[in-house]
């Protein structure tokens, strides 16, 4: 695990399953996560597997903003590890994240490092509401 620089973007870029198929506005915000900071990105030799992204604009409070995992390095871990350094380095009491119904792993990841559900938003995404939940206390 590292704080991802700006020469990391594009590397970020290509395992970002929703960039690498042609999004350029969720590129444009990898881009502009690492180069403001923001990025906590999981490697290996073969370069990266996943990142992180925790902002301070959610009522003051942290929150997941994005956490992506390569397909190649899914089911091995990264992306738990990625959720706990978030949840170890925050810089306020509480640290919040969402995920849309449809996305079964990511609930499943979070429910496994015990995350809290918090609340349950509509209209963001048709028809696939915005599941919210809080980190534990450590």
């Amino acid at each position: 695990m590292r704080r991802a620089s700006e020469s990391d973007a594009e590397a970020l870029v290509r395992i970002d399953s929703v960039a690498a198929s042609g999004d350029a506005e969720r590129g444009a915000s990898v881009r502009r996560w690492c180069r403001q900071g923001l990025v906590t990105m999981a490697e290996d030799a073969s370069g990266p597997l996943g990142y992180c992204v925790v902002e301070y604009t959610f009522f003051e409070q942290g929150f997941v903003t994005m956490l992506m995992v390569a397909r190649t390095s899914r089911g091995r871990g990264v992306g738990a590890r990625l959720l706990a350094d978030a949840a170890a380095s925050r810089a306020t009491p509480k640290l919040f994240t969402s995920t849309n119904v449809s996305n079964q792993p990511m609930q499943r990841l979070l429910r496994r490092a015990g995350w809290s559900p918090a609340g349950l938003l509509h209209g963001l995404d048709e028809g696939d509401p915005e599941l919210f939940y809080l980190c534990p206390q450590g």
